[in-house]
């Protein structure tokens, strides 16, 4: 991407969108940026974007911000571990299916869509995964399933004129986290945050500025069809991430404990009462998914984001942990 260039951003009001988007404009790219509220479209107004009126449910909306882009990076998403699954479709699946054709419609040449390494998650570790690691549209947790089912309509839309790449981080943090970090917080502090398992399992990471330079890289040097891990480089042990990051906001990790078996039976348990209840707006006291992320080793390998599109970490680990911590709570 060069100065001059224009791109169509979705969720880019949004913690990687936002970034993404601050980026871009930062480079003199032009930018247009959906915005379903008056709210976004104030935030990417004074990230120097354009705001384009609409949703994930308005092709033409998004038709009409695409149009004169040569690029696109979908970043928006029900991101969220439980829910109604009429929502996830809409939003995840369907919702990227209208941003595919709006885009394609308008002009765009490369697209890029923000995926995750989530995508695979079904109940096993991923250990040392790479890209060869198949996608789970049958995992039985919502957001899974359908960012795997996203990931599988962006992958199959590449064509001639209408290039697509998909780009996975993990456990995004850094500055603009406004859910997981913030989150944690909150639990330790309410007494409710245990480790599990003792938290002893590695996991990769990727700060917010390394999973956009994965983004940006993509736009031009991305294989056409193909989806790319991008991390902070070596993993941590999941404890000590989770302490580290916590002492950014000055709170200090709990000991608290619980057994994987009793976690994984909770979760497994919670579920299948709250689905035979219908319950959607609250999640159970652990979810499937929360379970997986915090119990299970996941370690990436994106040696194919370093060898065919020359990533590197633009920040390190050590790096970001010290910017967050002189930003205020």
């Amino acid at each position: 991407m060069e100065s001059g260039d224009s791109a169509f951003v979705t969720g880019g009001s949004g913690f990687i969108g936002g970034r993404l988007v601050g980026r871009l404009t930062r480079e003199g790219i032009t930018v247009k940026a959906l915005a379903r509220s008056d709210d976004s479209a104030a935030k990417v107004e004074a990230l120097g974007a354009e705001p384009v009126r609409g949703d994930l449910d308005d092709e033409d909306a998004m038709r009409a911000g695409a149009e004169g882009c040569r690029y696109a990076f979908h970043a928006a998403a029900k991101v969220e571990d439980w829910g109604d699954p009429a929502d996830f479709e809409r939003l995840n699946v369907e919702g990227t299916k209208r941003v595919l054709r709006a885009a394609k419609a308008g002009g765009v040449e490369r697209f890029v869509h923000v995926g995750t390494e989530a995508a695979l998650f079904a109940g096993e570790p991923l250990v040392n995964a790479d890209e060869r690691a198949p996608l789970r549209p049958d995992s039985k947790s919502l957001y899974p399933a359908t960012k795997a089912q996203a990931e599988l309509a962006v992958r199959d839309a590449s064509a001639d004129g209408f290039a697509t790449t998909v780009v996975r981080p993990r456990f995004v943090w850094g500055p603009g986290d406004t859910t997981v970090l913030p989150s944690i917080v909150d639990m330790v502090k309410a007494g409710k945050f245990a480790f599990i398992g003792g938290g002893r399992q590695r996991t990769s990471t990727t700060h917010v500025d390394n999973t956009v330079e994965g983004l940006i890289l993509a736009a031009d040097k991305g294989t056409p069809g193909a989806a790319y891990f991008v991390t902070d480089g070596e993993p941590i042990v999941f404890r000590e991430w989770i302490t580290k990051l916590l002492a950014t906001r000055g709170v200090e990790a709990p000991g608290k404990s619980v057994p994987k078996p009793v976690a994984g039976a909770l979760a497994a348990g919670g579920e299948t009462l709250w689905k035979l209840l219908r319950r959607t707006e609250k999640p159970p006291p652990l979810t499937r998914m929360a379970y997986w992320v915090s119990a299970l080793e996941c370690t990436l390998d994106d040696s194919a984001a370093r060898n065919e599109m020359g990533y590197e970490p633009v920040i390190t680990r050590e790096q970001g942990l010290a910017d967050l911590a002189e930003q205020p709570s």
